[in-house]
């Protein structure tokens, strides 16, 4: 739903043309992101963040190469003084896109998949209803969010506290997040527009199962998860808890409002577009892997990195742009870093990578805000460690 923007989605905004960054400008810079910017000026951005924006717990990790920095602030539950777990257990949301477009740009490359391949030629009849039509969008354009898909987040019912209560521990199949989307009539014609879509990712979940004869789940396990020894890493499936250690999650569903334990809950709501359970060094080995070469083929890579502008809502005059699964974000020092960020009821989890991956920083976050400016002082963060501040 893009009120909690729970899965990290983003208002419609109309784009007319397909902007594409060469690969060779596209790492962004290869000087060391974090001689510069070092514990201690994480210690107290991650501190700035629990008293300044009210979270209640926060960790981060400096990536460079096999070296990691961590600090954590806050505590792992309201009330207490127990502090955040190192490398404790999120729910990593929208990042789990990533994982599944590296599992389908794969499939491209075994020639199991091809990009510009239909909807209807994998799941024909499944998107058909109110202008939606599966014939007209492929598979690219799911994993760019540029199909014009209405986002099935916003049909369901824990949009509010007394909802979120009643509703925390619904299943959801893949089809049914579809059907909800298609209630609503297309943004905008295939192709010729941005808007971030979950439902697209439902969509490259169901055809990977199509492809592949297998859960989606199953072969980001085979594909990523075991090749890389991602020892806590998993889909949620219809676990509605998290293993210790964790951080409690806590989410406030009005400006100002309370904030309501949202650690217990069912993610199939989330399932292919944002159900992954992960931790900080996971994570970070995730990226280094993929943005160093060992996951996908360079022509796979490059057809991963190749971007479209992805203006962001309101008044956010931040540069971004959208890959397959993957984002660039403008750094105020120039250049950019690749990421993938996601929030889910109750966990925020911030990422940024540059130098293919050798340097980065990773921040979590075990409360979801609604106020306006929510993230800033996060994504000022995370400007600051790949800019040296």
């Amino acid at each position: 739903m893009t009120k909690l923007r729970t899965l990290g989605a983003v208002t419609a905004i109309a784009v007319t043309a397909t902007l594409a960054m060469p690969i060779s400008t596209a790492w962004a810079r290869s000087d060391s992101a974090t001689s510069g910017y070092g514990r201690a000026e994480l210690q107290r951005d991650l501190d700035d963040i629990v008293r300044k924006d009210g979270v209640v717990g926060a960790e981060g990790t400096l990536v460079d190469g096999d070296k990691r920095r961590s600090a954590r602030s806050g505590t792992a539950e309201l009330g207490t003084d127990r502090p955040v777990p190192r490398q404790g257990y999120f729910r990593m949301g929208s990042n789990t896109k990533t994982f599944v477009s590296t599992v389908v740009l794969q499939l491209v490359g075994e020639g199991r998949i091809r990009l510009d391949d239909t909807v209807d030629r994998w799941l024909p009849g499944v998107v058909e209803r109110n202008g939606n039509d599966g014939s007209r969008i492929t598979v690219r354009q799911l994993l760019q969010h540029t199909s014009g898909l209405p986002d099935y987040d916003e049909s369901l019912p824990i949009t509010d506290e007394k909802e979120f209560q009643k509703h925390r521990f619904d299943r959801y199949e893949p089809r049914e997040l579809v059907d909800l989307a298609l209630r609503n009539r297309p943004l905008f014609e295939p192709g010729k527009g941005w808007s971030y879509s979950n439902t697209g990712y439902i969509l490259a979940g169901m055809i990977i199962e199509k492809a592949t004869g297998r859960h989606w789940s199953d072969e980001v396990r085979a594909r990523i998860i075991k090749p890389l020894g991602l020892k806590h890493t998993f889909s949620a499936g219809t676990r509605t808890g998290l293993p210790q250690p964790h951080a409690k999650a806590y989410q406030q569903f009005k400006p100002k409002g309370p904030l309501v334990d949202s650690t217990e809950l069912s993610m199939t709501w989330g399932s292919s577009a944002g159900d992954l359970i992960t931790t900080s060094n996971d994570l970070a080995r995730f990226w280094q892997s993929l943005l160093g070469g060992k996951l996908l083929a360079p022509r796979q890579m490059a057809q991963m990195l190749k971007t479209v502008p992805a203006p962001r809502e309101g008044e956010d005059k931040t540069v971004e742009k959208a890959g397959l699964g993957i984002l660039w974000t403008q750094l105020s020092c120039g250049g950019g870093y690749w990421g993938h960020g996601g929030t889910t009821l109750g966990h925020l989890n911030a990422n940024g990578f540059v130098d293919k991956g050798k340097k980065g920083v990773i921040v979590m976050r075990s409360t979801n805000l609604v106020t306006e400016d929510r993230d800033h002082r996060t994504e000022q963060l995370l400007d600051d460690a790949l800019c040296e501040k």
